[in-house]
């Protein structure tokens, strides 16, 4: 009797632990899972910090893809509380919701999903402005009458007389806000974030992540939301996800349904080895026939003969690993594949120096900070994305959210530094005081982002290289060099499991997902 098929995993973040979760449900090919780092979940992991918890870059838990919202409810069920209804979910029949009174899901229980609301602001001349920003009366009366007429006009201008052929990132936003919307709100705060110039950006990372999102799209959504209860749709299939009023998001933050997916592939036989990396790989005739594996505790290296491989690592790692037999020209591209770091402040306070009418909490999940004298690109309120995620009642959790590269001095600057640099920042935008400052933590996660610059032009030669190696499949964020959602993620994953289910090496399903309009536009089950 033969022995079963394995595939080497490599990375246990949301597409690696869907290949191996997925592998254990559909095929017989043993699932080993490496990961470099000794955390679950990549990007998606939750840090905790003496017992408050960080979601590393905020992550709602919404897809129009049937598939995916079905898969993450089959790992952690809905919890309702009183008075929230699911909607269009309901009917369906597939998702298992439990009420927060039912003894399965009592407040001890952490295995389940929270439904919560959407609500994110821009901070731009110390005022607070709706996020996307739309033509309504309240964003038109805070900038002015005269402001607001050059954005009209501007943006009737690009409705009349629209950039034909986008070339790059700054065409885009054009195209969809006008020129005077863009250089207001857009140009300095996208710089920020990712370090270079909108015009040196491809335009494609905008089709990507805010796809067909403009002013006319928003100021739509605006009006219905003034005639239908977001609840009316919990599925929100034809909603742009930047404008989505409710979304799943479980209790301990997403690390936790990551840690839950990792404990249920071990349980049904698979294997997750922590601080495992992958440092060569053996390619002959067009398939990958070995791999060595660095132990990041010992150092000692092992080899394994996997019949598959799915990579998630980022590109230029993968190319050295393959080593030797790569053509010159493309390593030379890979080794100039850009990412953009990221940096989380974590910050407990007592409270804020904004607050709501009412003087509670203010209640936004993401605050974008479009303010050019401070370097903090964004931040996260974590009590309003689960109040589970903060362990003292009344306290105020923040993160505080920067943006660079492994050489720039932000990167470099110790912990301590850092710190009180947040804490300088928000005071003197005047969002908290510093005497508010009960405690702090930093967390840095390399290559959070991959860019759309640098040598991303030429990545079609590199993505035809990996792809004529048979039974290398690339999927995720890092593992395609493509600015992914967790969903889009987890989709090229559950496609690579199927390709290899049905013995079809061709890969272009995978490289469709996040491409293609209508996923955008309408729902679709993949």
């Amino acid at each position: 009797m033969s022995s079963p098929s394995t595939a080497l995993i490599i990375g246990a973040g949301p597409a690696g632990l869907t290949a191996a979760f997925e592998f254990l449900q559909q095929t017989q090919v043993h699932p080993y899972v490496v990961e470099a780092t000794d955390r679950i979940g990549g990007i998606s992991a939750t840090i905790n910090y003496k017992g408050n918890r960080m979601d590393i870059g905020g992550h709602r838990f919404f897809s129009k893809s049937d598939r995916v919202m079905e898969w993450w409810l089959s790992i952690l069920p809905l919890q309702l509380e009183p008075g929230q209804t699911v909607g269009n979910l309901a009917y369906q029949g597939k998702i298992r919701t439990v009420p927060a009174t039912s003894p399965t899901a009592s407040p001890a229980s952490d295995d389940v999903m929270l439904l919560r609301q959407r609500r994110s602001r821009i901070f731009f001349r110390r005022k607070f402005f709706d996020y996307p920003l739309s033509f309504t009366v309240g964003t038109l009366t805070q900038l002015g009458l005269g402001w607001s007429t050059k954005a009209v006009l501007s943006y009737l201008k690009q409705v009349v007389k629209p950039i034909k052929h986008e070339k790059n990132l700054e065409d885009f936003f054009i195209n969809r806000f006008g020129e005077h919307l863009y250089r207001t709100f857009f140009k300095a705060y996208t710089e920020k974030v990712w370090g270079v110039p909108c015009n040196q950006i491809s335009a494609e990372w905008g089709a990507q992540r805010i796809k067909a999102l403009s002013i006319t799209q928003a100021v739509k959504h605006f009006l219905k939301q003034q005639f239908f209860s977001p609840s009316a749709d919990f599925m929100q299939k034809n909603v742009q996800t930047s404008l989505i009023e409710q979304f799943l998001y479980p209790k301990l933050g997403p690390g936790h349904l990551w840690e839950v997916v990792t404990r249920k592939v071990r349980e049904q036989g698979g294997e997750v080895h922590m601080q495992q990396k992958v440092v060569g790989l053996e390619l002959k005739e067009k398939r990958i026939i070995s791999a060595t594996i660095q132990d990041m505790v010992s150092g000692a290296t092992y080899q394994m003969n996997p019949d598959y491989v799915i990579s998630t690592m980022p590109i230029r790692s993968l190319i050295r690993a393959l080593g030797d037999v790569v053509p010159a020209e493309i390593k030379e591209v890979s080794e100039h594949l850009p990412y953009r770091n990221f940096i989380s402040v974590g910050l407990l306070l007592n409270k804020l120096a904004i607050e709501e009418a009412d003087h509670g909490l203010i209640q936004d999940n993401w605050i974008y900070i479009q303010e050019p004298d401070v370097q903090a690109g964004r931040l996260q309120l974590f009590n309003n994305w689960s109040p589970y995620l903060i362990t003292e009642p009344g306290k105020v959790w923040l993160g505080v959210e920067y943006f660079c590269q492994e050489e720039d001095a932000l990167w470099q600057m110790p912990d301590e530094d850092l710190k009180q640099l947040a804490i300088e920042e928000l005071d003197r935008l005047g969002i908290i005081s510093k005497d508010q400052v009960l405690d702090g933590t930093v967390v840095k996660m390399p290559k959070a982002y991959p860019a759309y610059f640098g040598s991303y032009n030429e990545f079609p030669k590199v993505q035809a290289y990996l792809d004529q190696i048979e039974n290398l499949f690339l999927v995720g964020r890092n593992g395609m060099h493509k600015y992914n959602n967790q969903d889009h993620s987890m989709l090229t994953a559950m496609l690579a499991v199927e390709n290899i289910a049905q013995g079809r090496t061709d890969k272009t399903n995978i490289w469709e997902v996040n491409t293609e309009q209508d996923y955008h536009e309408q729902s679709k089950s993949v």
